[in-house]
């Protein structure tokens, strides 16, 4: 291949350069070139997501969102290790299939998930599974109303019978169950705070009752020295916890089984 030189084409800003000429990396460049990879690779993984094999066999194209709940007992505020995953109150969670328990720490402090985080959370699941191509998306209100014409039939039930109780009503190939384990504010200001924490499981079930897939999200926002590339992400700040909510609810959906993102998203 013959090499042109720049010069020789009236770029008299890069006089005598030739094409071929190697990229030329600055000190600044190459020394952010390599802290990249290496602090981001220091960072846990915020998402796990695991697809069963009876996935294969099914033909998934309707979907129904179910409200999520909250976890209703206390965890631990910090549970002191990076490793995913977190949630002491997770061993708790009737939906989980992938999150093994973690040590108690009684002498730490604990807590509650606030009432408003499930409706929110499961708004943001619901907003990015809909934009999904080759799904249909069914509501969490069209689930609720589902199952308040179901009435007494759902009471007592664990929520993966309910899943299929309601999917039969609303004639969808599967049910997204999901819980919110993790969910604490951020405590201070973008620049300088105590940061927030945020972490959810979701399950979709067919709808004869098989676990298909299931996908869990959590973090607590970590300064840039523990997770560089995580917070060049969130635009060197601290951000919410429904900023957080929503970056794990684009990852974990990333990662469904069925369908495929829109060309906006891919």
């Amino acid at each position: 291949m013959r090499c042109e030189a720049l010069g020789d084409r009236q770029d008299s800003h890069l006089p005598g350069r030739s094409r071929c000429d190697p990229l030329r990396l600055t000190p600044y460049t190459l020394t952010l070139a390599l802290l990249v990879p290496v602090l981001g690779g220091c960072a846990p993984s915020k998402v796990q997501v695991h697809t069963f094999p009876s996935a294969e066999k099914y033909r998934v194209k309707t979907v129904v969102v179910m409200p999520f709940e909250a976890l209703s007992t206390p965890q631990l505020a910090d549970p002191g290790t990076p490793e995913f995953p977190v949630p002491g109150g997770a061993k708790r969670s009737d939906i989980s299939v992938s999150v093994p328990p973690s040590p108690d720490r009684r002498d730490r402090p604990t807590l509650i998930v606030p009432a408003h985080a499930a409706e929110k959370v499961t708004q943001i699941v619901y907003g990015k599974l809909r934009n999904w191509e080759g799904i249909r998306a069914l509501s969490p209100d069209e689930a609720d109303q589902a199952i308040k014409e179901l009435g007494p039939a759902t009471k007592g039930l664990a929520p993966q019978q309910v899943a299929r109780q309601v999917a039969e009503r609303l004639s969808a190939d599967a049910v997204l169950l999901g819980k919110v384990l993790v969910y604490q504010e951020r405590v201070g200001s973008k620049l300088g705070a105590d940061p927030a924490a945020v972490g959810f499981e979701v399950k979709l079930v067919a709808a004869d009752g098989e676990t298909l897939w299931v996908g869990n999200y959590y973090e607590k926002q970590r300064p840039m020295n523990e997770d560089f590339v995580g917070f060049v992400q969130r635009g060197f700040g601290f951000v919410t916890a429904e900023e957080l909510a929503e970056y794990g609810a684009e990852q974990v959906i990333r990662k469904f089984p069925f369908g495929g993102p829109s060309p906006s998203h891919a």
